[in-house]
């Protein structure tokens, strides 16, 4: 059966769920296209307001319920509707909102491999950070650990940020992702990566 996948008697993986993620779902997601293979993971940075770490500003924009009223930069982004599936905080802790098996919206206007819209059949993970400065060593265990987890359960064949997929519009998560140590912590080929 997908989306089942057990770990030292574990159920991980259920209906598209990480049962190892805190879950808080998002109205802001849709069904994926029929015969959708799900094969690109997109890494994303996030912080709100930018640069500042730590409240539950992020996962109040996921979820809708972001007072925009509480901060200035919140009236340039009022009213839009994203969500990603995942969301690492900086200290490593995992947030999903969306099920792997439905469509997020993380990507927006967006190409890579030779296909579009990649929302349709990729799996988006938010790091708490901002684009060009460093992320923590918590945020790269957990990233690795999901990913390779998500590689269990899905066919993924990618790894790419959203500056990758979407190039001169987007440029999270920045200069100051470490790809390198990334792809040493998952032992993937150099044809995974951007």
């Amino acid at each position: 059966m997908r989306n089942k996948f057990v770990e030292a008697g574990i159920e991980v993986w259920r209906n598209g769920w990480y049962q190892f993620a805190r879950q808080l779902q998002s109205p802001n997601f849709g069904a994926r296209p029929a015969q959708t293979v799900i094969d690109l993971i997109v890494i994303h940075s996030i912080s709100l307001p930018p640069g500042q770490y730590g409240g539950n500003e992020v996962q109040a924009l996921f979820t809708n319920s972001l007072d925009w009223t509480k901060h200035p930069y919140y009236l340039s982004i009022q009213g839009i509707e994203v969500s990603a599936h995942f969301f690492i905080t900086r200290n490593g802790e995992l947030w999903q909102f969306v099920s792997c098996d439905d469509r997020a919206w993380h990507a927006g206007e967006s190409t890579y491999r030779g296909r579009s819209n990649c929302n349709d059949d990729s799996i988006g993970i938010e790091l708490e950070g901002l684009e060009g400065q460093v992320f923590e060593s918590a945020q790269y265990e957990t990233l690795a650990s999901l990913s390779s987890s998500i590689a269990s359960n899905y066919p993924i064949r990618h790894i790419a940020g959203h500056e990758h997929i979407a190039p001169g519009r987007k440029f999270d998560p920045g200069t100051g992702f470490d790809w390198v140590l990334m792809q040493q912590s998952l032992g993937w080929t150099d044809q995974y990566f951007p």
